[in-house]
């Protein structure tokens, strides 16, 4: 259950700002003349008033209200610099941020959901009444901003028109934070208050970076409130912390999909990229995989690249299912980025014309940056996330600290890579006929395998498992991460599951339209099928088959083998796409170990599964009943062939 506007506006309760009158006080006190015009253009009460209480809150010695216009963008470059926020590096436009040496992800333990009593919060969530969020953040950010700049900026999230954007309002005294909010969302000033009185709704995100300084990190916070849509983040730098317009606008378009239009819309943390087919067909693809473990890769290997974290979708009036990117830049994790996987994104990096913001990598003394993984000779010294960095620095605990951090981020605008789509501003969306889902999985699955229905398909999203990344700080060891939306659900798993249910089988999706939901798994090592190293059993790349392959299967042109886990490639079909999409051999050798089926180790996964899921409540039983299907099918095989079944 979610209510909305139930219980006090944290933001009103403490800038007390509510009749217009007062409204304009504020903005006549805080704004210059300048800014008072600007703002003046916004004429939605509510938009107004959360901006007054957020000055009042706050209280900057001045606010800078953001039009996205060329002067807007070198204003806050500069004050990036000028506040060393950021750092030029050697190339043109591009700046090194580096974030707190202990904040290098998500502080998911500082992270709260602002909830009553009686409303559902996932179980893998932190929650706090609104009595205590309301004191918590009254006594750290009333004043927080003084003696600094506001800087308010108006985006919409998704293509402006497109019935599942959301507009969103960002209020920070962060410049970095600004000026990634200018890369990564679409200034939308002018459209702004149109958009919110067709749409109904909008988001609101007030952060302060407060004194920046490591002794404050046990203080930071995070909070979503989700009754009033509004995000308040203080004493933190780590943008998936700071820039709330990215996973805590996320968490408030999940609940919106959710509650509001359940079974007609999804907001997802998937990418979205175009698959080239043959006469010219252009299939979309949409992928879910949690952060850290390939959506970037996975996307830029398509063809038509539209996003690569986030998507937002509904069931067209033609009966297609519709996906857009909230987003229109990438905050991408550069650890193992190189030319032989990843070649347009380094033309990027490593050559002039791209506005680039890096993040916690290395700085040598030319001001290149470096990053682990990235193929090219590492500097023997520079400076990195936690100070200065030589060849064969060890931590307290002896252990090598490495270039670079696992979480080192690249911001970029999406229109500067070669594969980027048009389409990804387009109102009416990309029709999508694939969803992949996917983990680091070192040792279970096979690379792809197909549902053979869109409730089984819904279950191969419920039931990911991936090694933990350094997205979250603290994170450790191999974890179930559902639909790789799970610390981006607010309320309840079931009523999440309810409603992924109820949209991919919605009946109002065209026969010829139907989803094909798919596994994706390219992190299986060689260890685990017979071998005896640790690396990829195959390469990156060959996600391009996988892909293709699934391009093909969605328009009836390759055959299968139907398992009790679903549907998987025939040797042939794969052989030809390694030969014409990649230029090399794939034996039969290796597709036997990569496709055969380790009934043993998928079992305790579904165990896995079943034990977790009974713990919740209210899940549908169309999980149990898909998966102990699975199960007594894979136990049968077991009886009849033996533990390791092979595709033949």
């Amino acid at each position: 259950m979610l209510d909305t506007r139930v219980g006090p506006d944290i933001a009103g309760e403490l800038g007390k700002i509510n009749a217009e009158e007062a409204i304009d006080a504020v903005f006549r006190q805080y704004l210059d003349e300048e800014h008072y015009s600007r703002m003046e253009q916004q004429g939605n009460i509510d938009v107004r008033r959360k901006i007054a209480n957020a000055i009042a809150i706050c209280r900057p010695s001045s606010v800078y209200i953001n039009m996205g216009t060329p002067g807007d963008k070198a204003f806050i470059r500069k004050l990036a610099l000028e506040k060393g926020e950021e750092r030029q590096l050697a190339m043109e436009n591009h700046t090194i941020h580096n974030d707190l040496a202990d904040e290098q992800g998500r502080i998911m333990d500082r992270t709260f959901y602002i909830a009553d009593e009686w409303e559902d919060v996932s179980s893998l969530a932190n929650r706090m009444t609104r009595e205590e969020a309301l004191k918590d953040i009254g006594g750290n950010m009333t004043g927080i901003m003084e003696k600094m700049t506001m800087i308010v900026g108006f985006y919409m999230r998704g293509p402006v028109g497109a019935p599942a954007s959301n507009p969103a309002i960002e209020i920070t005294s962060s410049a970095y934070v600004a000026h990634s909010a200018e890369i990564l969302y679409r200034n939308s000033f002018k459209a702004f208050g149109m958009e919110v009185e067709k749409l109904g709704h909008f988001f609101t995100n007030i952060h302060s970076e407060g004194l920046n300084r490591t002794e404050d990190l046990p203080d930071a916070r995070v909070f979503m409130d989700r009754s009033y849509r509004t995000t308040f983040s203080y004493k933190c730098t780590y943008a998936g912390n700071t820039l709330l317009l990215k996973k805590g606008n996320h968490r408030f378009a999940v609940d919106k999909a959710v509650y509001e239009n359940r079974g007609t819309q999804l907001s997802e943390h998937m990418f979205i990229t175009g698959i080239n087919g043959p006469g010219n067909r252009v299939t979309w693809c949409a992928g879910a995989a949690p952060s850290g473990c390939g959506k970037t890769t996975t996307a830029m290997a398509g063809n038509h690249f539209v996003g690569d974290d986030l998507a937002q979708m509904w069931i067209a009036s033609d009966g297609s299912i519709r996906s857009v990117n909230p987003e229109c830049g990438i905050f991408g994790i550069v650890e193992d980025v190189n030319w032989e996987g990843d070649p347009m994104l380094m033309e990027n990096l490593r050559k002039p014309g791209t506005e680039v913001i890096w993040s916690n990598v290395l700085v040598d003394d030319k001001k290149v940056p470096h990053w682990a993984g990235n193929g090219e000779e590492p500097p023997r010294k520079g400076v990195n996330f936690q100070g200065d960095w030589q060849e064969g620095m060890t931590d307290k605990n002896g252990k090598p600290v490495p270039i670079s951090h696992p979480n080192s981020r690249c911001t970029l605008a999406s229109t500067a890579l070669a594969n980027y789509s048009p389409e990804a501003e387009n109102p009416e969306g990309v029709p999508t006929r694939i969803f992949t889902y996917s983990g680091r999985d070192s040792d279970t699955m096979p690379p792809v395998w197909v549902a053979k229905d869109s409730d089984s398909g819904v279950v191969i999203g419920a039931c990911i498992v991936s090694a933990a990344t350094a997205t979250e700080v603290g994170a450790t060891g191999v974890k179930r991460a559902p639909w790789a939306n799970a610390p981006f659900i607010p309320g309840a798993l079931g009523d999440y599951m309810t409603a992924q249910f109820e949209f991919f089988g919605n009946p109002a999706i065209a026969g010829d339209k139907k989803p094909v939901m798919a596994g994706l798994n390219y992190f299986l090592t060689d260890l685990a099928r017979g071998g005896s190293a640790k690396k990829l059993l195959g390469e990156k790349r060959d996600v391009k088959v996988w892909l293709a392959w699934l391009e093909r299967y969605a328009h009836g042109e390759v055959e299968h083998i139907a398992t009790p886990l679903g549907n998987l490639p025939c040797y042939e079909d794969l052989q030809d796409l390694f030969t014409t999409l990649l230029g090399k051999e794939y034996p039969r050798e290796l597709y036997n170990r990569q496709f055969s089926l380790y009934i043993d180790n998928i079992v305790a996964r579904i165990d896995l599964q079943v034990d977790a899921y009974g713990k919740e409540e209210n899940i549908p039983a169309k999980l149990f009943t898909i998966l102990d299907l699975q199960k007594q099918g894979l136990l049968k095989l077991r009886d009849e062939v033996g533990p390791v079944v092979t595709p033949k």
